[in-house]
């Protein structure tokens, strides 16, 4: 049965509410909504990848013979990791403001007389969102021998959960802004007015040494900073490097001169999608 029979077929008198597992039921249900959607939208899933694409390989490429990587380091392995991140970064905040469109044809309001709370239904779009948005990037960790990154288990292991920490994030995020926005035009440009500088701030695209003040600090508080980081320093303990080059390329990232470990910078990003999470359901619950 779809989802949408699923929740019109939901009315109190067939279905009694209450108890964990008929949340838990309720958020896969709408999981499996965004699961389904995103197998049937192939033209969103080879848009959403062309830009990544032409980041690691057109531009990377370009800059490979004008960034001096110190020898011994392809600048495209470096732009891995951001490119990565920035693949699930638009998919998973635009999975996140599709809220709205559910709000303007109706089927968030299908959604909301189902006897289940406002909390699950927004708690299985952002598990689905960044579910969609880590599959994306299968294609991708599939390249990565081409650009220096070894097929490593365990590697592409840590990147995969890392990138459905940052995709949950962004995910959230986005749900964030749908509870505000009540039309997709304006919720667009609201997204990529808060993502795209997201995207610049996390040391994605440049390398975080040697940064101006002012702008080391707004990469440190970027949450996403936090798991583009981690993914760069996963990939980089893979590879041997001239230590001139791994200073360069990847710094340790310091708070008023303590190196934070990596173990910490995982835990930050953790509690900052935590925190965006339980923000996204709160201010929905408030407006739906």
């Amino acid at each position: 049965m779809n989802a949408i029979q699923t929740l019109r077929d939901a009315r109190p008198d067939r279905v009694v509410a209450g108890g964990l597992g008929h949340e838990l039921r309720a958020t896969a249900m709408v999981w499996r909504r965004e699961m389904i959607r995103f197998r049937h939208d192939r033209t969103r899933m080879v848009a959403m990848l062309l830009q990544p694409l032409l980041f690691l390989f057109v531009m990377g490429t370009g800059l490979a013979g004008v960034v001096d990587t110190g020898g011994g380091l392809d600048f495209r392995t470096f732009l891995f990791p951001g490119v990565l991140a920035m693949s699930v970064l638009f998919s998973a905040a635009f999975a996140g403001i599709s809220l709205v469109w559910d709000r303007e044809f109706g089927f968030l309001r299908e959604m909301l007389v189902a006897p289940v709370s406002k909390s699950a239904i927004i708690l299985g779009k952002c598990l689905g969102g960044a579910t969609t948005a880590t599959l994306q990037t299968l294609v991708l960790l599939a390249l990565a021998g081409v650009v220096g990154v070894p097929y490593d288990p365990l590697l592409l292991l840590t990147l995969l959960a890392l990138l459905f920490v940052g995709a949950l994030m962004l995910t959230a995020l986005g749900v964030l802004i749908s509870a505000r926005i009540k039309q997709m035009q304006a919720a667009m440009p609201a997204t990529q007015l808060i993502i795209t500088p997201m995207m610049f701030l996390s040391g994605a695209l440049f390398p975080m040494a040697g940064l101006p003040d002012w702008l080391a600090v707004l990469t440190k508080i970027n949450p996403l900073t936090y798991v583009v980081q981690p993914m760069r320093s996963a990939v980089f303990a893979h590879l041997e490097l001239p230590p001139a080059a791994r200073a360069a390329f990847d710094p340790a990232i310091t708070w008023g001169g303590w190196v934070v470990p990596g173990g910490v910078q995982v835990l930050v990003a953790l509690a900052c999608t935590g925190l965006i999470v339980a923000a996204g359901v709160a201010l929905f619950n408030r407006t739906d």
